[in-house]
């Protein structure tokens, strides 16, 4: 019980950096790893039913806002939801090692890539091609389920770098969140690997901490907030990479 409690409340805090900055999910899964002892094939899937209600909570706050644009959300849900079924099947045959190597790059890409200075403005509209958001869709759909890293420390970073607004991206990212996480949580369950006690810990926490991350996304300067989670999140990283490079680092 205590356990459940501990992870909750750092679900909190991901869940505020989720709503601020769509790039703090990938803390998650280490946390439970490494804090908690949680085996890795136990951890992803609770992540990925926590997502679903922490999307659905983020959705809802930033459409309030008029933050999320519907029209580009649409192709990259199309996109996401068949591979994310998948790639939860296929986590579920990764071995561990292999999904904490994944996971370590996937820490250094995003925190590194929201350390780079932005060049673009934040009140430009722009757009990609519906091609191209399923097939970001997709990318972001399959590696979120692989690694339990939720949707937007994937797809924020990508589409960044694609000159997306910042708070374009996270409000995209929250959108696509909620049916990409139910449907990795589906092949989840598929696989019998969802334990759900451990998600339900993990969705009361994120969802109390998005409300907060997304209210916050909307009066601090997102440049200021993806540079302290990106901060955050590198460190995180380069811990991951030292465990996997030395077992007796703690």
């Amino acid at each position: 019980m205590s356990g459940l409690l501990l992870l909750a409340a750092f679900s909190v805090f991901v869940g505020v950096l989720i709503g601020a900055a769509g790039i703090g999910g990938v803390l998650l899964v280490p946390f439970m790893v490494y804090g908690l002892d949680v085996g890795i094939h136990g951890a992803i899937p609770g992540a990925m039913f926590g997502y679903i209600f922490a999307g659905l909570m983020g959705a809802l706050l930033y459409a309030r806002h008029g933050s999320i644009r519907w029209n580009m959300a649409g192709w990259l849900i199309l996109g996401a939801m068949p591979a994310a079924y998948l790639g939860a099947l296929t986590a579920s045959e990764t071995s561990s090692q292999l999904l904490e190597i994944a996971i370590a790059g996937l820490l250094l890409f995003a925190g590194v890539n929201a350390l780079r200075p932005s060049t673009q403005q934040d009140g430009v509209e722009r757009a990609l091609a519906p091609l191209a958001l399923v097939v970001i869709g997709a990318v972001t759909g399959y590696g979120s389920a692989l690694t339990g890293t939720g949707g937007p420390l994937i797809l924020v970073p990508l589409l960044v770098w694609l000159r997306i607004p910042v708070l374009t991206a996270v409000g995209l990212s929250q959108a696509t969140q909620f049916p990409l996480a139910a449907l990795a949580t589906a092949g989840n369950v598929t696989s019998g690997t969802v334990d759900f006690a451990l998600g339900a810990a993990i969705a009361a926490g994120l969802t109390l901490g998005v409300a907060f991350g997304a209210k916050a996304a909307h009066i601090l300067s997102p440049s200021v907030v993806k540079t302290i989670v990106a901060w955050i999140i590198v460190s995180v990283g380069l811990f991951v990479v030292a465990r996997i490079l030395h077992p007796l680092v703690v």
